[in-house]
């Protein structure tokens, strides 16, 4: 009897481990942008090379990097290069912690910089905008504190809300969350779902009578009901009052890391009377996109932001892969990138435009959505000033009758 043919699924998988080395190397390449900043005020601006972010890139090393760059403590060499790999930025910035601490241990932070490309395990207390907890061993926070980078986030409560009081007793998110499963899992899964009614002075209710309470386990309901109003009505995780706290305690010139919607960024406050906030606009889909340099960071849900050149003047992007290119210098990029690359290789970039496509849609309705919304906010703001005008006109041409005199 014949031996049974061999089965495809060893190349099967094979090809899809394949796919998952390529994904993952084209996760772990970056493009670079070029972009004028001045570091100092007073000075001339500066050309540098920024790393955007593509896909579900690593948001917190790619802060940190561009801050050390902004900072001109670490440079991309050559200048002419147009893509940037993790090996040579984690090079790049372990040199610089070597050199800038020279006497201290850095093992913490260089060990944390890999996990830096999955995310980082922060945690926020609600009472100050620069206060963190270490989660893990704690060299998320090595990281930042050895390379100087100061880590900020607005997700802070009001002093003059109810939830303050709770809030700073829990202090921090992780505390604040235990609480929540352990009020949840007293009150037998009510809490997630609807509000657990305080006890009636005219005996318990129907609800009231499925579990008892003792004052403490109330209290920590109570505690965990004011926790959850305050994530809930924050899921940006940005507070009207965090932002405030945040526009005037940096410095003018501060170039600082935003912690916000589990996501880092680079935050910067313009000098001068202006004394903005903004945000350094990554996104690999503003790649060609000259005038998309940062976003100001007017509400604590985006609705109101604006993006901004390299001058902090309003922009106005085109959108689209090849944004910023005439249709002639479009296609010779494209031919260039393409040009050297084997069947295999054009497969595998088909795949990568395809999903940055789905990017780019995304983020093109996201700025249709605002300007059309900042739009409506000014014609509005005109539409009432002329109407107060068009009332003071008519109260000042209008002839006075006898019920207008005033009888003294």
């Amino acid at each position: 009897m014949a031996d049974p043919a061999p089965t495809e699924a060893p190349a099967n998988l094979e090809q899809h481990g394949a796919n998952e080395s390529v994904q993952t190397s084209l996760e772990e390449v970056w493009y670079l942008k070029e972009i004028s900043f001045k570091p100092d005020p007073d000075g001339p601006p500066r050309r540098y090379k920024i790393i955007t972010q593509n896909y579900n890139g690593p948001c917190s090393f790619i802060a940190i990097c561009n801050i050390l760059i902004l900072r001109e403590q670490i440079q991309i060499l050559p200048f002419e290069r147009t893509t940037v790999s993790y090996d040579y930025l984690s090079r790049l910035v372990a040199e610089y912690l070597l050199t800038a601490c020279p006497d201290v241990d850095i093992s913490a932070a260089l060990s944390i910089m890999p996990a830096t490309r999955k995310g980082m395990d922060l945690n926020p207390l609600f009472t100050g905008s620069t206060l963190f907890r270490p989660g893990g061993s704690g060299g998320e926070l090595k990281l930042f504190e050895q390379a100087g980078i100061r880590l900020v986030h607005g997700w802070l409560v009001d002093p003059s809300s109810p939830e303050h009081e709770v809030l700073s007793r829990t202090e921090d998110y992780d505390s604040s969350v235990n609480l929540l499963v352990e009020a949840d899992h007293i009150t037998k899964g009510h809490l997630v779902v609807s509000e657990v009614p305080a006890p009636s002075q005219e005996g318990p209710s129907r609800r009231d009578s499925e579990y008892t309470l003792t004052p403490e386990e109330q209290r920590k309901v109570e505690d965990a009901l004011m926790i959850r109003s305050f994530i809930e009505n924050s899921p940006s995780q940005l507070t009207y009052y965090g932002l405030f706290n945040l526009a005037s305690s940096l410095e003018p010139g501060a170039l600082v890391a935003l912690f916000r919607n589990s996501h880092l960024s680079v935050l910067y406050k313009s000098p001068g009377e202006d004394g903005a906030l903004y945000t350094l606009a990554t996104d690999q889909v503003f790649l060609h996109e000259s005038s998309v340099v940062w976003e100001r960071l007017e509400d604590i849900d985006g609705g109101w932001s604006t993006f901004v050149d390299s001058d902090f003047v309003r922009s106005s992007p085109a959108g689209g892969d090849y944004a910023g290119h005439t249709a002639e210098s479009a296609l010779a990029a494209l031919e260039q990138q393409t040009g050297a690359l084997t069947l295999a290789d054009r497969a595998d970039e088909a795949l990568a435009r395809q999903l940055q496509a789905e990017e780019d849609e995304r983020s093109r309705e996201m700025y249709a959505r605002r300007t059309r919304e900042q739009e409506e906010k000014e014609r509005a703001e005109r539409e009432r000033e002329h109407a107060a005008r068009q009332r003071a006109i008519d109260a000042a041409v209008r002839p006075k009758k006898k019920s207008d005199c005033v009888i003294m």
